[in-house]
């Protein structure tokens, strides 16, 4: 399994970014997905995830602005960040959750992707 996340940067406040992670090693469309983020000095923190059915769940602290999607045919994750705040700033990683899913913040991550918010 090999997940390699791109699309990080710097933006300031209400600004926007596209995160991608291109996804090989397994068969890409039976599996359930997520994003993941660590911000400075914290913890793991699970951000929205996605099943291989399309359906998608999101944490509060992003819901309505950071739309999970994915695209079976180029086996690619993507996370539009929209609304960008300053304290989400953090390193994004996306991450194929163990099966059955009880947490999906675990299993296999890429090296993840610099978010900065900063004006």
């Amino acid at each position: 399994v090999q997940l390699v996340e791109s699309g990080g940067g710097l933006v300031q406040p209400w600004g926007s970014l596209r995160l991608s992670c291109a996804a090989s090693g397994f068969i890409f469309s039976r599996y359930a997905m997520s994003w993941v983020r660590q911000a400075p000095g914290k913890g793991l923190e699970w951000v929205s995830g996605i099943y291989s059915g399309f359906r998608t769940i999101y944490a509060d602290s992003v819901k309505g602005r950071f739309p999970i999607s994915r695209d079976n045919a180029k086996n690619t994750l993507y996370l539009q960040m929209n609304s960008l705040k300053p304290e989400d700033t953090a390193v994004y990683y996306c991450a194929k959750p163990n099966v059955p899913i009880t947490d999906w913040a675990s299993g296999v991550r890429g090296q993840g992707t610099q978010v900065s918010v900063s004006s």
